[in-house]
């Protein structure tokens, strides 16, 4: 019924950016959530965003300010703008769609920073 195709990663130099989709859900009621989350090797998956109730976002402290997401619901897209990546933003990138009972993930893309 949910399945999540997440595209956009990739290797980039530090500093870089890449933009992140995910497409096959949006939210369309108040408990409905749609946000991204990654994985570091030998990590538990983390919060990097996520997007709610009218808009409302929440971010993991360590992307503050580099990172922005933002969705498009007549496409059922969500998106991850990735600024000024650092070596440690490395990791599989996950997209998550809540629809206020169950989890739906994505199969992940690798986000790779390195010179």
């Amino acid at each position: 019924q949910v399945q999540l195709v997440e595209s956009g990663g990739g290797l980039v130099q530090p500093g870089g950016s890449l933009r992140l989709s995910c497409v096959g859900a949006r939210r369309r009621f108040s408990s409905d959530v749609m946000g991204w989350y990654y994985q570091a090797p030998g990590k538990q998956r983390e919060l990097v965003a996520n997007i709610r109730w009218q808009g409302r976002t929440n971010y993991a402290d360590s992307v503050k300010g580099r990172f922005t997401i933002s969705e498009d619901i007549t496409k059922n897209t969500v998106y991850l703008q990735m600024n000024s990546l650092k070596p440690e933003d490395t990791a599989v990138y996950y997209c998550l769609f809540y629809d206020g009972r169950t989890n739906y993930w994505g199969q992940g893309t690798q986000v790779t920073v390195s010179s």
